[in-house]
């Protein structure tokens, strides 16, 4: 069994294949002051908590955008899996031709999202992960990157006007039970929801129209990206584990090296 471990800014996501069924599947708050050995007993804890044991774990791959957790992240995993675990970086085997300047300024996370989009849906392909940032990232039929958009999530949209609005209040984010608002907080949920479903349809409207790409499929993932597409006329396809997908696929391919 391989256990694969994403790291973004917000969250960590952890899952476990056996062979292509994903068996186990967990979700973190990311934690850059954790220790090894605070990292190694909550991966204990999430194990003993499955139906899956710790000693079935043949192999790790790890995918981080957050250097700060990989000393105590890696020292874990060696530590308490005694395993070596194999890390996404430039240079690796992907399928994906990154037509970019500088093809080490791709972030991981966005490189196993690409890996699985291309790999089970095909392309040409729009991946929108709905994370700390929105990115939109294109792949042709041919498996070539062809363009990347980033923005800023909905969450530290969320943030940025309740943390600079002294008189507004957090607020969850999801859809109002109307946009006809009567009060501050549907009024904030309308406008977030709102806002990102407009900036979602235009930048997939703009990317069909600039590189000619009318039928690309579009790939959504990310936690929020139900809270974009709530009724599913957006998407043609909402995958939460697309990344998690991407790190096995990755392993495999480069398997060998090791």
């Amino acid at each position: 069994m391989i256990l694969v471990i994403d790291v973004s800014n917000t969250n960590s996501n952890l899952g476990v294949f056996d062979g292509e069924k994903l068996v186990a599947n967990w979700r973190l708050t990311t934690w850059n002051n954790r220790t090894s050995d605070e990292t190694g007993m909550m991966l204990r804890m999430l194990f003993q908590h499955s139906d899956v044991s710790i000693h079935e774990i043949d192999a790790v791959i790890v995918s981080s955008v957050v250097p700060n957790v990989m000393y105590s992240l890696l020292s874990a995993i060696r530590k308490y899996l005694n395993l070596e675990p194999m890390v996404v970086r430039a240079g690796m085997k992907t399928g994906i031709n990154l037509r970019m300047e500088n093809p080490k300024e791709m972030g991981t996370d966005r490189i196993i999202n690409l890996v699985a989009a291309y790999k089970i849906y095909g392309g040409p392909a729009i991946v929108i992960d709905y994370s700390t940032a929105t990115t939109f990232d294109v792949i042709s039929e041919e498996g070539e990157f062809l363009t990347g958009i980033t923005a800023p999530g909905v969450q530290i949209c969320a943030d940025a006007l309740t943390g600079n609005a002294a008189q507004l209040p957090k607020i969850e984010i999801k859809h109002p039970d109307s946009y006809m608002t009567k009060n501050t907080v549907d009024s904030i949920q309308a406008g977030l929801v709102l806002g990102h479903i407009g900036e979602t349809i235009y930048i997939i409207e703009q990317i069909r129209k600039e590189l000619h790409m009318e039928h690309a499929k579009v790939i959504a993932t990310g936690g929020l990206a139900k809270v974009i597409d709530e009724k599913g006329e957006i998407f043609d396809v909402y995958d939460p584990v697309l990344a998690l997908k991407g790190l096995r696929l990755l392993y495999e391919k480069n398997r060998k090296k090791r």
